[in-house]
């Protein structure tokens, strides 16, 4: 499979969950595979695949690492370290927008309202979150705090 082929396919495989997210957000398959782990595990296991091709089999950037900025840098010169970054990004986001879903519908606030924290979150991952922030100020039902 090229590289290519395979960001496309994560994206592919994301799409689905976050169109349940937005437009059917009660429905019970929503609920059976978004607000499941099913999702977080599935991507996950595709980032541990990658990351783990990349520290055992030398598949990266030889100057790839965690100590600095530019071995940082490094780590995303190869197609596998964008793969491995972006299913991080897809899990993460993906499961911050399944908890802004939730959350909303358990303070009350409205689906409609929260659809563009939804949508910044699938694109833009921690804007969605501050979108779902300045939400809850704006409708009174401030999320930032725990307890409601």
């Amino acid at each position: 499979m090229s590289w290519d082929i395979a960001y496309l396919a994560l994206n592919a495989l994301v799409l689905p969950a976050w169109v349940l997210l937005i437009v059917l957000p009660r429905s019970g398959l929503t609920r059976q595979l978004v607000h499941s782990m099913l999702y977080p595990l599935v991507i996950g296991g595709i980032y541990l695949v990658s990351l783990g091709a990349a520290m055992a089999f030398g598949v990266s950037d030889p100057d790839a690492g965690m100590s600095s900025l530019s071995a940082v840098m490094s780590l995303f010169d190869h197609p596998n370290g964008i793969i491995t970054g972006w299913s991080h990004y897809l899990a993460f986001d993906l499961f911050v927008g399944a908890w802004i879903a939730r959350d909303a519908a358990r303070r009350g606030i409205g689906h409609l309202v929260t659809v563009p924290a939804l949508l910044l979150s699938f694109s833009f991952g921690p804007l969605g979150l501050m979108t779902y922030a300045l939400t809850g100020l704006i409708v009174r039902k401030p999320v930032w705090r725990l307890e409601q």
